[in-house]
């Protein structure tokens, strides 16, 4: 059997051979049978907290059972599996969308005419990779465009996964059981898998087999990674790669993201957020250089970088900007590593200067860079490519193309794969309330956003300016939700959620 096999067996073969594979014995036996080094916790604990640790070690197993039961699973609720009626069409990517809004076919069936004829030239590519042609096209073809049924083959060697399995072998089956034993983030994990890509035709079942390999994914990587555990946005990262990847090469590729110096995506989920600040310090650097007129703009509305850019840099532009159009950036990214971050930034603010400069206030400029571009970005994919290779030369002459150097503490600093009990209150599920600084200038900067909106809101009340009936409680509704997914969800959730050990 593969290693890829066991995940595609039924419920009950899994089980079977779960039991034929995990070795008998305590979590620390089985821990230290499997190689991994296990560090006891000392903490004398309270009765009540041992009661409350039990309780926590409970919920862990129901949820590892309910994932490895799956669509057999008897305890699905309805909210958690909803229909999808409305929803009759897919898009060449598996999204699903109400009928009327799929109205690109004919530009479909022109893309995928242009990647036919591509295809040929990317097979050759594969089949000779470390040859000096290919070295000497790649760069230029992955600007065109990657084929999308050679992205999974292309990612693969970007990331150079065969060498990264090759030299772990077996490590990602030892941290899925460590995590089975030891994991502290597998509910707030469980949480976000439940809402991740719902309207994606492999995530839309609730314990789909996709949703089982991406709760198994990011269980693993909490222990594989403990300076990170699990945070949120990783989930979003994990699942475009699931959509191109099998679950091993998913856990690797997500690694290689994060620990690689060329992505370094790391310190954007570690403690006090060090790359997210070097990002944001950066994009407002190149803003003041090259576009010192719309910065003067979105600082009359204070529209700070921090309100619009986070999906840009923690999920590298996902539900920001469409999904075909995503999907060319990460193979730039793949191929070039974090300057396509920040000219990619630049790129979608040059393009639509102009009408950022007509929007009069805070709420019309971040609806716009949040939800109207994702929907329709009003450029060809072709044409945007075409901005970011020459904003991508434009910053290079400006050296403002790469940031500045990294800090130490943006790359891990503790050995990979050597699991560390969690302390009492990480397992019990308390949250770290000590916060750093630039966590607590974060939180404030995001949060006055919303208090801002609820001082207008109260002196438009006072005069007599408020609106009555339905249709101002769905606008309000609608408003708090958005702020609610595109702001705190983003940021402030971020600071409550991420575990420290």
């Amino acid at each position: 059997m593969t290693r890829y096999d066991r995940y595609s067996l039924s419920t009950d073969q899994q089980q079977q051979q779960k039991h034929r594979e995990e070795p008998a014995g305590t979590a620390a036996e089985q821990c230290q049978e499997l190689d991994v080094v296990v560090a006891g916790c000392t903490t004398t604990m309270t009765d009540e907290e041992l009661l409350l640790l039990e309780r926590a070690n409970a919920e862990r197993d129901e949820i590892f059972l309910r994932y490895d039961q799956g669509r057999k699973c008897d305890s699905i609720d309805a909210w958690e599996d909803p229909m999808f009626e409305v929803y009759t069409q897919a898009d060449r990517y598996g999204f699903l969308h109400p009928s009327e809004q799929i109205k690109t076919k004919d530009k479909d069936l022109l893309q995928r005419k242009i990647e036919m004829e591509r295809l040929k030239k990317w097979v050759k590519m594969h089949q000779n990779w470390n040859s000096t042609a290919t070295k000497e096209n790649l760069r230029r073809r992955i600007m065109k465009g990657i084929p999308d049924r050679m992205r999974p083959a292309i990612w693969r060697n970007l990331l150079d996964l065969d060498r990264q399995i090759k030299e772990n072998a077996g490590m990602y089956e030892r941290m899925l059981k460590c995590a089975r034993q030891h994991s502290p983030d597998i509910r707030q994990i469980d949480f976000d898998v439940n809402r991740q890509f719902r309207n994606h035709l492999f995530y839309r079942e609730r314990y789909s087999v996709k949703q089982q390999s991406l709760f198994r994914v990011l269980a693993a990587y909490s222990m594989y990674n403990t300076e990170i555990g699990y945070c949120q946005g990783m989930s979003t990262v994990a699942a475009v790669l699931l959509m191109y990847l099998n679950e091993e090469d998913t856990f690797w590729a997500l690694d290689v993201l994060m620990a690689n110096p060329r992505y370094a995506m790391h310190g954007l989920y570690i403690v006090g957020f060090p790359k997210l600040m070097r990002f944001l310090a950066h994009h407002d650097k190149i803003l003041t250089k090259c576009m010192p007129k719309l910065k003067k703009h979105l600082d009359k509305h204070e529209v700070h970088s921090v309100l619009y850019s986070l999906k840009w840099f923690f999920v590298i532009f996902i539900e920001r900007i469409p999904f075909s159009l995503c999907l060319r950036v990460w193979d730039i990214y793949m191929m070039f590593g974090e300057r396509v971050l920040t000219a990619m930034a630049y790129t979608i603010l040059k393009i639509h200067k102009s009408e950022l400069l007509r929007m009069k206030d805070m709420d019309q400029v971040t609806g716009f860079l949040q939800t109207t571009l994702h929907k329709d970005f009003g450029y060809s994919d072709d044409h945007v490519i075409k901005v970011l290779q020459n904003s991508m030369d434009e910053l290079k002459k400006l050296k403002l193309l790469n940031m500045p150097p990294a800090s130490a503490n943006e790359l891990p600093t503790v050995p990979k794969g050597q699991t560390v009990e969690p302390s009492a209150k990480a397992r019990i599920g308390h949250r770290n309330e000590q916060f750093t600084e630039r966590e607590i200038a974060l939180k404030e900067t995001v949060l006055h956003r919303s208090e801002s909106k609820n001082e207008e809101d109260e002196e438009q009340y006072n005069n007599g300016e408020v609106r009555t009936g339905a249709a101002a409680e769905d606008e309000d509704d609608e408003r708090t939700e958005k702020d609610y997914d595109d702001i705190t969800e983003d940021t402030v959730s971020q600071l409550h959620t991420v575990c420290r050990w």
